[in-house]
């Protein structure tokens, strides 16, 4: 049975899609078939992976409105056993036409469309990574309902916990009303500049919250790690040899051990 993983957090640049490119690449690098979704209407992680939003038929957005099936969404990326569905900017008038379709229909689940979508192939897969928008909107709530676990990547920087206590709020919620067995798959520090004090400082802190849910594997601010989105390659396409690269292939590592190594 697949696994399904949101990424999650409300802050921007906390390296969510940095995060959901690398590791989903890594993952398939390590044997494992790999279905990355893109729920953020920017698209980013559409392009980081080498789509072309040009030439995109269908979307996530066709798919929760209903226009198509998953399967019909899904695109094979260059690299092994890496699937993507893409994200187009359609996607921002998402939240408002499921709560019409909310309106219009009382047992329309708009809460509950991605999880309905993917009961259909999560058997298909052995990792389901979903890249959720920088916000706690309908989007996230469909994502959560969908998912087995969270993982939240927490920024090394000064206010790394500012916002923290909300998205927790919102896990425990989702749990409460949509999702009773959600889990919170991991905690992982990323952008680490290891020349400040200040970020081994906010490690020990997050490391003292969230204790044993935190990844042993840090991600450090690395120049490597921006460029390659730009080129429509995850880092271990990029470059190889690089320390981001080996970051994110340890973070695959602990992902598939915290799983059974199934």
């Amino acid at each position: 049975m697949g696994k399904i993983i949101s990424l999650v957090n409300q802050k921007g640049g906390v390296g969510k899609t940095t995060t959901s490119i690398n590791l989903s690449a890594s993952l398939a690098v390590l044997g494992k078939k790999v279905l990355l979704i893109d729920l953020d209407p920017q698209g980013n992680t559409t392009t980081g992976v080498g789509i072309n939003k040009g030439e995109i038929e269908r979307s996530i957005y066709d798919v929760l409105i209903g226009e198509c099936s998953i399967t019909e969404s899904m695109i094979k990326t260059k690299y092994k056993d890496l699937y993507v569905i893409p994200a187009t900017i359609n996607l921002a008038g998402l939240e408002y036409e499921l709560l019409d379709k909310s309106r219009a229909d009382t047992n329309f689940k708009k809460g509950e469309q991605l999880k309905m979508n993917l009961m259909d192939i999560k058997d298909s897969f052995d990792f389901i990574i979903l890249d959720c928008p920088p916000s706690l909107s309908l989007i996230t709530t469909n994502a959560l309902a969908a998912s087995n676990s969270v993982i939240i990547p927490v920024q090394c920087e000064f206010f790394a916990l500012e916002g923290i206590t909300q998205l927790l709020k919102t896990i425990m919620m989702a749990q409460k009303t949509l999702n009773p067995t959600l889990d919170i798959e991991g905690v992982l520090l990323t952008m680490l500049d290891s020349r400040t004090n200040l970020g081994f400082e906010v490690v020990d802190d997050i490391r003292k919250f969230f204790k044993e849910k935190v990844y042993n594997t840090i991600i450090p601010r690395l120049v490597r790690l921006t460029e390659a989105p730009s080129h429509g390659e995850p880092i271990i396409a990029y470059d190889p040899k690089s320390r981001g690269s080996e970051a994110y292939l340890n973070l695959a590592k602990e992902v598939i051990e915290r799983n059974g190594n199934k």
